[in-house]
């Protein structure tokens, strides 16, 4: 054996996270380089995220919440879908994201675009989608995750791994591949409304460029330069 095989991990140096540095790019976000609304401005640093930076998963967000006393949590979800009208995602109802959406409808959703040294906060108003629209996009979903939706109580307390992949084996047995799996009733999706969205871009020296849009009575939008 040679010797650094015996190297564990109690023995290695410890990683310090004050010493780890990237230095951004030069360039940056000028107000004249917007587009004329958040979503539109949204569209078109997503499509770079995909197809340009080639990002796993650019529509991977993180969603915060806080329930009726002001306790907050926070996880990853998937957008869905976007435009004028805000940012969609589907869940379990009965989770801990949509108890406290249920109590407190104010979120925030974080697109960390590190590659790009780029990211985008969305804070706003959650609602339900309608059922309608919530069963369109459930006939899109693969046959396992419909599967999955109901195999799954999110956010619940189980005893075992064992116990949820007998729930699915249950349910793969009553719905084949191929047959029509029916749309949950506690699942479905929130739309996030925008009241401000900030665009933040890396900049050397941590001089960042952070650009926020901030929707006005009038609906239209006010474009504030806020310091990094």
């Amino acid at each position: 054996m040679r010797q650094d095989d015996r190297v564990t991990d109690r023995d290695a140096v410890p990683l310090d996270p004050a010493s780890m540095r990237k230095q951004y790019r030069a360039e940056g976000l000028a107000e004249f380089d917007l587009a004329a609304t958040p979503v539109a401005q949204f569209a078109r640093w997503f499509q770079q995220a995909a197809t340009q930076a080639h990002l796993f998963e650019p529509n991977a967000m993180i969603v915060s919440t806080a329930n009726a006393e002001g306790h907050p949590t926070s996880r990853t979800v998937l957008l869905k879908h976007f435009d004028e009208q805000g940012f969609v995602f589907y869940t379990n109802y009965d989770s801990r994201k949509a108890r406290d959406l249920a109590e407190n409808p104010y979120v925030s959703l974080l697109f960390p675009w590190h590659p790009m040294a780029r990211q985008v906060i969305v804070t706003g108003i959650a609602r339900r989608t309608g059922r309608d629209e919530t069963a369109a996009y459930f006939r899109t979903r693969p046959h396992g995750s419909q599967l999955g939706a109901w195999a799954s109580a999110q956010s619940s307390v189980i005893s075992t791994r064992a116990d949820l992949d007998a729930s699915y084996a249950e349910l793969a047995a009553r719905y084949p591949e191929g047959e029509q799996v029916p749309v949950p009733p506690h699942w479905g999706g929130f739309r996030v409304a925008p009241q401000a969205v900030e665009f933040w871009q890396g900049r050397e020296n941590r001089l960042h460029d952070r650009l926020r849009f901030v929707a006005e009575a009038d609906g239209g939008w006010r474009v504030e330069r806020l310091s990094p």
